[in-house]
């Protein structure tokens, strides 16, 4: 039977939990919130790090057709088909989601989750690996490059430069050290990747009860309506499904084996909440209601996951030799 993820319900409590104490994560808050977030960040990022082997990603570029599928479709085609909708939203009530969900098109992959559910499909987890690791290293350059589009024009706080510079010290450097250090923690790191992924989620747990406390406080929600909210979830699982068979198309006219058609679809179809949350944190000023723009790749990361694990469950019986 079906069982709904731990983590979902996490957030659920979470933002309950910024809903009734909202003080303790506002800007008026004594706590450091911020500053425990940022260092817990670059640790995400130095264990994530750790666990890349450089000898092995170099092994995987040899299937460069469906790792080129998968980067694009994350990156290009995920990004193009919410700004196809560009100059709808400039005419609607729903303006206000627009950037939130353009934000959610251009985030990197997922890693985790996409290794676990290509692996209960019975599809290629080596290939999986390489692309969710490799997705999250192309998002620290590709990401703001997308957002720059927007948020430079919407805000006078945004510049580029300041934002690499932030990603630089945040997470990108913590990832080189620690590739750096694979050689000799790495193992320990692989040892404990369920503690680390629960440190994870602390750390992204923390950011979004941080994020939903200041719009709470500031009443943000106040304007935003039922219809509103089934327009999101609806926009998300549009996108989501759009983009999963649209990249079964393409694996069949390339000719993929049923393995990397799986990978393929899997991967290229999720989004990494990690990131989300971390990025958000980095990319958008302070004047943005972060609860707002957090909500399409919270909601999107529920349905991955509910979606795609009925599908591994059923892929998996079906390939089971």
């Amino acid at each position: 039977m079906f069982k709904i993820d731990r983590f979902v319900f996490a957030i659920l409590i979470t933002i309950s939990l910024a809903y009734l104490f909202p003080f303790w994560g506002s800007k008026s808050s004594p706590l450091p919130l911020d500053t425990i977030s940022s260092i817990g960040i670059a640790l995400i990022f130095f264990f994530y790090g750790l666990k890349l082997s450089p000898e092995k990603l170099k092994s995987d570029l040899t299937n460069w057709k469906l790792h080129l599928l998968i980067q694009l479709v994350t990156f290009l085609l995920f990004p193009l088909f919410v700004l196809a909708f560009h100059p709808f939203s400039e005419t609607t009530s729903e303006t206000s989601f627009w950037l939130p969900f353009f934000f959610l098109a251009a985030l990197p992959s997922t890693v985790s989750s996409s290794v676990v559910m290509v692996s209960m499909a019975k599809g290629n987890v080596p290939a999986a690996i390489f692309n969710a690791s490799i997705s999250g290293l192309i998002g620290i350059v590709i990401t703001p490059l997308w957002m720059g589009f927007f948020l430079s024009k919407g805000s006078s706080d945004f510049e580029l430069g300041d934002i690499y510079i932030k990603l630089l010290k945040e997470i990108l450097l913590p990832v080189i050290l620690g590739v750096f250090m694979h050689r000799f923690w790495g193992q320990f790191a692989l040892k404990h990747t369920k503690k680390l992924a629960t440190f994870d989620k602390s750390v992204i747990l923390l950011i979004i009860y941080k994020s939903y406390s200041d719009s709470f406080q500031e009443k943000v929600f106040s304007t935003v309506k039922i219809l509103d909210l089934i327009f999101v979830a609806l926009g998300v699982l549009a996108l989501f499904y759009g983009v999963y068979f649209i990249s079964g198309f393409l694996s069949k006219k390339l000719n993929f084996s049923q393995e990397d058609k799986i990978t393929a679809q899997f991967c290229a179809s999720k989004k990494s909440l990690v990131h989300g949350t971390i990025f958000s944190k980095i990319l958008f000023p302070s004047t943005y209601a972060m609860g707002i723009v957090l909500l399409p790749i919270m909601l999107y990361h529920a349905f991955q996951l509910f979606i795609i694990s009925i599908i591994a469950t059923r892929l998996g019986k079906e390939n089971k030799s």
